[in-house]
């Protein structure tokens, strides 16, 4: 466990080191919260909670403002497996304010803000992201692949690059595409 815990934390130092950017994912079942839901919100923020998995919430914890984050929905299906955008924390780790009774506890653990920032112009599904873990470096100890039941991971500085190119890059409400580093 120990060495999964360092590569994590190695991940994440790799990606901070070149922008001050750390980069992560956050996945989400679309029919809980989508990324029309996301960027729906009024101004594109809502928060990201309801994370119980104590590895997950670290990570959580970890975010600073405007780093960004892999939008990605997971499914049932293989098809509904898929990065699908990009948004960055708006707001840092803050306790919850919810109960925790009925929809407030999904809250109750804490949450950070995110920003919707763009769609990919092209969804990348996880089949596409898992044939090339022999091809991109950091793609093989991706979490994504290694730990794939984790709601919330850092992403490597190079697999962030690879998924975001794989994507054609991102669109905010029709405008040009965007700079995604």
């Amino acid at each position: 466990m120990p060495r999964k815990a360092k590569a994590a934390a190695n991940a994440t130092e790799v990606a901070t080191a070149a922008t001050g950017v750390q980069y992560w994912l956050l996945k989400t079942e679309p029919g809980e919260w989508s990324w029309s839901d996301q960027a729906g919100a009024q101004g594109g923020v809502a928060p990201w909670d309801g994370v119980r998995n104590h590895q997950a919430m670290k990570y959580l914890r970890a975010m600073r403002a405007g780093d960004r984050c892999l939008f990605y929905h997971s499914g049932a299906g293989a098809a509904s497996r898929r990065v699908v955008g990009v948004v960055e924390v708006a707001r840092t780790w803050y306790e919850g304010e919810g109960d925790g009774k009925g929809k407030e506890s999904a809250a109750a653990g804490g949450a950070v803000d995110v920003r919707a920032v763009g769609e990919f112009r092209n969804p990348v599904p996880l089949g596409e992201i898992k044939k090339a873990a022999g091809e991109v470096e950091g793609m093989k100890e991706f979490a994504l692949l290694r730990q794939p039941r984790l709601s919330v991971m850092p992403v490597p500085a190079k697999v962030w690059d690879w998924i975001c190119d794989a994507g054609g890059g991102f669109v905010q409400d029709g405008e040009a595409e965007e700079q995604y580093a």
